[in-house]
């Protein structure tokens, strides 16, 4: 007390003093009365927070550095979510404020080191389960997300796997497969039936389902989906592999195809031989019967379009079967003849010619406008 009045007097004096020399002598009293001051501080602190206690500076202190140590581990194991920042800001702000840790009544000045440091231990414990309980719930939704899109992307694969070849490549497949079953007629029905089980045979027929599913089937059901065609028209086209698209002179009747009355100016004629979709084996029964249908421009147009991807297959393969048949190789493997043939097919362009053809039928499909 006694140098808090003497320094407090030496300011007053300092102020009002125009002695250069008394002020400085009064200047390093104040300073020594301040160094005295910083010095004595660490002694009068516990006599001004606990002045009915006597309790060591070197307990307090060390009952501090332990609490700093938990509220430091607490911190680190707080997780990085907006909530448990704003308590981890709150625990550094306690950190950096060292009375409120010392200022303790006289309760808790009594009860020993190891019941506070139990009780803050249990609380950080409960913290800590809840935090534990977090991880595990985000844990168990990431592996079923991972086993989902795990799952998901074997279906796909599986799904596309056919797709990852080049169109062209698949293209080619199918050329093989009908030079083959030209020479052996039951190579294809073998390979829907599942007898071929060798890699060739699997890609063969993987070409087959692509070339069906995924290049004409869709594009088929999308003209029928917008024209007006009746079902029996649809069947007629379906049936017969050949068709003649004729001029003629114009007559305003209804149009055989969508029965709506048109300035009809075109003959569609149908033939050919019925053939099965996957063996394309023909059959004889009626192979010369013919049907004549008059209609409109637009179901014309789109008859030729339809026709030209509905009977692409089959028109192949029956090329394919000319080429065998104008061969004249005898006693020779199957396999050497499909090799050799195909060879000369590719070597000439004419498997890259019918390719191109496939795909202007399926640009034709997929320009084609809807009805009017």
């Amino acid at each position: 007390g006694k140098r808090r009045r003497l320094s407090t007097s030496v300011l007053y004096d300092s102020d009002e003093s125009e002695d250069s020399d008394i002020l400085v002598r009064k200047v390093f009293a104040k300073r020594h009365c301040i160094m005295d001051e910083d010095e004595s501080s660490e002694e009068q602190q516990p006599d001004k927070t606990c002045p009915t206690e006597n309790v060591s500076t070197n307990r307090k202190q060390n009952v501090f550095a332990k609490l700093k140590e938990l509220a430091k581990q607490r911190a680190t194991r707080r997780s990085c979510s907006s909530e448990d920042c704003e308590d981890s800001n709150g625990e550094t702000e306690t950190e950096e404020e060292p009375l409120f840790h010392l200022s303790f009544t006289p309760t808790e000045v009594s009860e020993t080191d190891s019941d506070s440091m139990k009780d803050f231990i249990v609380e950080e414990e409960e913290d800590g389960d809840d935090n534990t309980e977090h991880v595990k719930k985000l844990l168990i939704l990431l592996t079923y997300v991972f086993f989902f899109f795990f799952f998901v992307n074997s279906g796909l694969t599986a799904f596309f796997s056919v797709s990852r070849c080049d169109h062209y490549v698949h293209f080619k497949r199918i050329v093989k497969a009908f030079l083959i079953n030209a020479i052996d007629d039951t190579f294809l029905s073998s390979l829907y039936d599942g007898t071929r089980q060798k890699k060739y045979a699997q890609d063969m027929l993987l070409s087959l389902h692509y070339l069906d599913d995924r290049f004409i089937q869709p594009r088929l059901e999308n003209l029928i989906s917008r024209s007006r065609w009746k079902d029996r028209y649809k069947e007629r086209v379906d049936c017969y592999p050949d068709v003649r698209i004729i001029l003629k002179n114009p007559k305003n009747i209804s149009c055989q195809a969508c029965e709506l009355n048109r300035y009809c100016k075109f003959d569609v004629l149908l033939s050919g031989k019925l053939y099965n979709s996957r063996t394309l084996e023909a059959d004889d029964f009626m192979s010369d019967d013919k049907q004549v249908l008059k209609v409109g421009m637009v179901c014309a147009n789109r008859t030729r379009v339809y026709h030209n991807l509905k009977h692409f297959k089959y028109k192949l393969y029956v090329d394919c079967s000319s080429i065998t048949e104008l061969d004249g190789v005898e006693d020779e493997p199957v396999k050497d003849t499909v090799e050799r043939l195909f060879s000369q097919l590719e070597d000439s362009g004419w498997i890259q010619k019918r390719y191109n053809n496939l795909e202007d039928y399926m640009n034709d499909a997929d320009s084609f406008q809807e009805e009017k």
